[in-house]
């Protein structure tokens, strides 16, 4: 990975991920945020059922969209519940809109980006 493209990650909180349908087997596109925690880039949201998240758990390869750049990169869904804990333990508390850090992790999604 390139400098520009670890420094686009970085600054870059709103990207785009293009993943592929579980059933349909079709790209879907969609914009979710990144966020950072134990030095790595994860994707996640507020609890509840996503379709990008059953799209990786299915084909965990998947397009990040950065500034121009596309970058085939790979999701590790985290079901681990101390990782859980842990991640969620550093995102959470940064969101004042966030609610609490346990309904996040109990019922978010959590993958991690795994790059090059």
């Amino acid at each position: 990975m390139t400098d520009e493209v670890r420094q686009a990650l970085d600054r870059q909180r709103t990207v785009e991920i293009t993943t592929v349908g579980r059933r349909s087997g079709q790209p879907r596109r969609i914009e979710t945020w990144r966020y950072v925690a134990a030095g790595r880039y994860w994707l996640t949201g507020s609890p509840g059922a996503r379709d990008w998240y059953a799209n990786l758990v299915a084909h965990p390869g998947f397009t990040l969209h950065l500034d121009g750049h596309d970058l085939r990169v790979r999701g590790r869904v985290v079901t681990d519940p101390d990782e859980r804990a842990r991640v969620f333990g550093e995102i959470v508390p940064a969101l004042d809109w966030a609610g609490s850090l346990a309904s996040w992790t109990a019922g978010s999604p959590l993958v991690e980006i795994e790059l090059d």
